[in-house]
């Protein structure tokens, strides 16, 4: 997968988010959901995208460590309100199944990067 095709789906996950919270019911649970969603739930665009322009190998795996970890906050939240059946779950189904493998994609990415920063490294202490 090209990094601008999994740029867009960051950005259109965020906005799936965005739609999804201003539609969450206005109770005191609805509304502390929400506030934690929306912003787990597109930071991962913001932080990929810092990741995108990272200096250093080791600067993109930090940064895709900070999407990863909102990635799963936001599988978090989206089960919660699943189970809790604030939201139809067959409507936030889809929205999960797209975290999921956006998460996937991204733990993917972080190891086969540390793996080739560690096989550069054996590599020179080789020479």
């Amino acid at each position: 997968m090209d990094k601008n095709d999994l740029q867009e789906r960051m950005i259109n996950f965020a906005v799936r988010i965005i739609k999804m919270v201003d539609s969450m019911p206005n109770s005191i649970s609805g509304t502390a959901i929400a506030r934690q969603i929306v912003r787990s739930g597109t930071s991962p665009s913001a932080n990929y995208r810092a990741a995108c322009i990272a200096k250093s190998d080791k600067d993109f795996v930090n940064k895709l460590k900070m999407v990863e970890e909102e990635l799963d906050e936001t599988s978090h939240w989206l089960t919660l309100i699943m189970r809790s059946e604030m939201m139809k779950p067959s409507r936030i189904q889809p929205l999960h199944q797209e975290c999921c493998e956006l998460l996937s994609i991204i733990v993917k990415s972080i190891v086969t990067t540390k793996n080739r920063m560690k096989t550069e490294e054996m590599e020179k202490q080789r020479k």
